[in-house]
């Protein structure tokens, strides 16, 4: 039997063990499961119903609040409108109580900071975990033509990406490694570091781009910018080259991934968006008049041209890492 490290189901794997068992196809689902596509849309009418679904696992302290959050930004690089969610908490039985007290009140104020409503869900305490696991299904709408796809890169696009590196991942480990980071970091890095969560949404970013020609997005999350890039080009049957100096690296994901030993462009990224563009320059200036930063960072090619990433001056083969580093640094960190 073939053991899997922690992280995402590997693509190949997918392929054959779930894309072969979707039961019957309907002329009412526009965008159906794929490699690289994080939502489905559903017609009705003029407007389109988006959905996805996210497991959240690897954040402790702020569990609640990353739920929302990285839900809602599939929702936004697809250029839907997030309208309601339900919310699964899987709780292990010591202090269950004041754990859902706890991931509630962080997941309540998370979606009140984005106008929308949890709407139901489901919470029980179940043997066989070592640890709260919240699973979201966020629901958005859209114009039928509004709608985006990760698939729809073209070659000659830009790829932009917005913020930074390695966002979501830095901003858990300043809170369940605080201790071990204090000392050799130093407060006052740890604090910006654990305010970073709330740079989580990319609804501003998403919409900014959206209206000013963005042909594709796609959000960055497990895996990091070398997972999601590799996602978007396999989406969109393309090659892609990914120029890792031009990504941004806040200062405080540099640090602490220079502490851990980790790889920033593999640590969880949520706070980050993709964004295939024709016209890069409208995109950027579009996302910063919305105050958020962005940068060109690779170029997509036509099919059957290779996918690379280049740093410090080599080219090499992008490969979605096995392992996202939060798993890998939690576990020398004594969390898991």
């Amino acid at each position: 039997m073939t053991a899997w490290p922690v992280g995402k189901v590997p693509p190949d794997a997918l392929r054959r063990l779930v894309y072969t068992h979707l039961g019957a196809p309907r002329a009412d689902v526009l965008v159906r499961a794929a490699i690289g596509e994080d939502c489905a849309s559903i017609a009705f009418g003029d407007e389109v119903a988006v959905l996805t679904t996210d497991p959240v696992t690897g954040a402790g302290r702020d569990l609640g609040w990353y739920a929302v959050f990285v839900a809602t930004n599939d929702l936004a690089a697809a250029g839907a409108e997030p309208v309601a969610l339900l919310l699964t908490v899987l709780l292990p039985p010591a202090g269950a109580a004041d754990e859902l007290e706890r991931v509630m009140a962080r997941a309540g104020d998370a979606a009140a900071a984005l106008g929308i409503e949890i709407a139901g869900g489901h919470s029980e305490v179940t043997a066989g975990i070592d640890r709260t696991i919240a699973v979201v299904t966020a629901v958005g709408r859209a114009r039928r033509d509004a709608v985006l796809r990760s698939g729809a890169a073209q070659p000659g696009d830009a790829l932009v990406m917005t913020k930074g590196a390695g966002i979501e991942g830095t901003a858990i480990l300043a809170a369940d490694a605080e201790a071990r980071l204090r000392p050799a970091l130093g407060d006052a890095l740890v604090a910006r570091a654990r305010e970073l969560r709330h740079r989580i949404s990319v609804l501003p970013e998403a919409r900014a781009a959206a209206r000013a020609g963005a042909r594709a997005m796609h959000d960055v999350t497990e895996g990091g910018v070398l997972a999601a890039v590799h996602e978007m080009a396999a989406a969109s049957g393309l090659g892609v080259t990914l120029d890792g100096d031009l990504v941004p690296v806040p200062e405080e994901t540099a640090a602490m991934c220079a502490h851990f030993g980790a790889d920033p462009l593999a640590l969880i990224g949520s706070g980050a968006l993709l964004i295939a563009t024709p016209q890069p320059a409208r995109v950027l200036e579009a996302v910063a008049n919305a105050g958020v930063r962005a940068a060109a960072i690779g170029v997509f090619h036509p099919a059957g041209a290779p996918r690379v990433v280049r740093r410090a001056g080599r080219e090499r083969a992008l490969v979605p890492p096995a392992r996202d580093e939060l798993w890998r640094v939690l576990e020398r960190a004594g969390r898991t």
